[in-house]
């Protein structure tokens, strides 16, 4: 037998050219951008700061030529070489190196087109979404009505928990018995989840009063929030929990029920809790939802943060007291987000 010959890596100019161009653009870019913004500024002590950060701007994109140069000097050190592995490496750094390059010029002409966009017509995006004084006088009464969210969040949280559960575990009843059970399961699951949760926060927040339902009818507000977004999510984390638990191997039934375990049993001993720990990324996700939806409520007139941010814009014809919504929402998902990455990441890692 006669060995294939290897290809001789090329040089890779064309992507050490692509680097190159990209690392160009960014940098013209940001200091043309850099230029118009500090004439724009006029003169004072702010054209001087904006000139400054513009500047330090334009420096850091100066760096973005490190790697497209690295790209280069490989790229001549790989067509001067006779090394056939040392080709191989050089050609492979040449593609990591361009690469690089251009997608962080990318990164810094994306963030440029931000910049010019919030900063376009005399600034009034700017003025619009961020006037500074606007958000600090919005902020303190937005961050106490923030806390009806986050305690319609938690409350509906714990509900949805035991409430999801139920719903799974009557969808998966088995046997002829646990037919109707498992049809009326089906029903609600598929009927809730198809309804928008805003429709549901709705009915039950204005229905639940006008038919004097005892009991239901005297709730505050708040309250039917959470028995809303219950309503909703129950059927969302209910998938989820059954998802988990049909995951479990059969094997893990036959062995419980051989043992004299009842089916309750079985879920509740074997079943249930090797689901739980396998479903719980998938849970954070619905729950990160279920705090987003906390700002729906604003429609059946609880003071939430959203309803408080509303009536700030409404007198001051400013939508900056919303932004500092967003970004109050936006402390409390992210942090959940990276953890579900987390746990993702260490339930792979188990796996392995």
């Amino acid at each position: 037998m006669t060995a294939t010959a290897q290809p001789v890596p090329t040089p890779g100019w064309g992507a050490a050219l692509a680097g190159l161009a990209a690392a160009t653009v960014a940098t013209v870019a940001t200091w043309s951008v850099a230029a118009a913004l500090f004439e724009a500024a006029g003169p004072g002590l702010w054209r001087w700061t904006l000139g400054a950060v513009a500047l330090a701007g334009a420096v850091a994109v100066l760096l973005v030529y490190r790697p497209a140069l690295d790209a280069w000097r490989c790229s001549s050190r790989c067509a001067a070489s006779a090394d056939v592995v040392e080709k191989r490496g050089l050609a492979a750094r040449v593609r990591e190196s361009a690469w690089t390059a251009s997608g962080t010029s990318f990164a810094i002409l994306c963030a440029l087109a931000l910049l010019v966009f919030v900063l376009a017509n005399d600034a009034a995006v700017q003025r619009t979404f961020f006037q500074g004084e606007l958000i600090g006088t919005s902020t303190l009464d937005i961050v106490r009505a923030f806390g009806t969210n986050l305690f319609i969040a938690v409350v509906a949280q714990v509900i949805v928990l035991v409430w999801g559960l139920v719903l799974a575990l009557a969808r998966l009843a088995p046997g002829r018995v646990g037919r109707p059970i498992r049809a009326l399961a089906i029903v609600y699951i598929d009927v809730i989840r198809a309804v928008p949760a805003i429709i549901v926060i709705y009915l039950i927040g204005f229905g639940l009063p006008i038919a004097q339902i005892p009991v239901l009818s005297g709730l505050s507000q708040t309250w039917y929030a959470i028995l809303a977004l219950t309503v909703v999510y129950g059927a969302y984390v209910a998938e989820v929990f059954r998802s988990g638990i049909e995951s479990v191997h059969p094997s893990q039934v036959s062995a419980s029920r051989s043992l004299g375990f009842s089916h309750l049993a079985t879920m509740r001993h074997v079943v249930v809790p090797q689901a739980t720990r396998r479903v719980v990324p998938p849970l954070l996700n619905d729950f990160i939802g279920l705090q987003k939806d906390t700002a729906l409520v604003n429609v059946i007139g609880t003071i939430d943060a959203f309803n408080q941010a509303k009536i700030f814009s409404a007198n001051h014809f400013n939508l900056s007291s919303v932004t500092v919504v967003a970004g109050l929402f936006i402390l409390i998902t992210i942090p959940q987000a990276r953890l579900v990455d987390r746990l993702i990441a260490r339930d792979k890692a188990r796996g392995a």
